[in-house]
């Protein structure tokens, strides 16, 4: 079993050393020239103001939530673990978000298959502020997320505004992370039903490039 490193991977560092890689000349004094990536790209860079683009609002803070390393560590659980030393097994437990961040450097590009059963939005079932300055626990409490007995609380109301950009702004960071783990051959399958079936599909084509989904409907 390959150990997971306990701090998570500087993603926007790892990008920049594929970007060294791929487009050395557009560098200078290790910044990004954009005007020359323009150039190196040639036919295929387009002006922002007449492309369709699927956006929301949240979206870039989205992004950079995926970015940005996480500030928690996993801690082993040898009490509750079974055939400690020669398993080939793993079970976590945490936010999915912050398990996510720290599972990147350990098997990045190395998962063959990815299952999810996210919140359909139906209305009652999350709130996902993504917002962390505390521990998991108290994080949830303040956030109203658990009670005091660590029980789940919270809604995300049909009349708000931001009904579908909330579980929106809560997908795409988790979806952008999930694919950063998939290898070049992997597979990954999400349950949901049609409250968001069409927004799960704007941002899988967006992160995963065009797809077919199966959709899983919430009987």
């Amino acid at each position: 079993m390959e150990k997971i490193r306990d701090k998570s991977m500087n993603i926007v560092a790892e990008n920049v050393i594929k970007m060294k890689e791929l487009f050395p000349e557009v560098f200078c004094e290790d910044k990004i020239d954009f005007e020359k990536l323009k150039e190196v790209l040639g036919e295929y860079t387009e002006d922002k103001e007449e492309r369709y683009s699927f956006n929301w609002k949240g979206k870039s803070k989205s992004i950079r939530l995926a970015q940005t390393p996480s500030i928690g560590t996993l801690r082993p659980c040898k009490e509750e673990s079974k055939n400690w030393n020669n398993t080939n097994n793993l079970y976590i437990e945490g936010d999915n978000l912050e398990v996510l961040k720290l599972l990147q450097k350990s098997y990045n590009s190395k998962v063959k298959m990815i299952y999810i059963d996210p919140p359909y939005n139906t209305g009652n079932d999350f709130v996902y502020p993504d917002d962390f300055k505390d521990n998991i626990k108290n994080y949830l409490e303040i956030t109203g997320q658990v009670d005091s007995e660590g029980r789940k609380l919270g809604t995300n109301s049909e009349v708000s505004g931001r009904y579908h950009t909330d579980w929106l702004n809560m997908m795409y960071p988790r979806l952008k992370l999930a694919r950063n783990l998939l290898s070049d051959d992997g597979i990954i399958f999400i349950s949901i039903d049609d409250n968001e079936v069409e927004n799960l599909k704007g941002i899988c084509n967006e992160i995963f490039g065009k797809i077919i989904l199966s959709l899983a409907c919430q009987l």
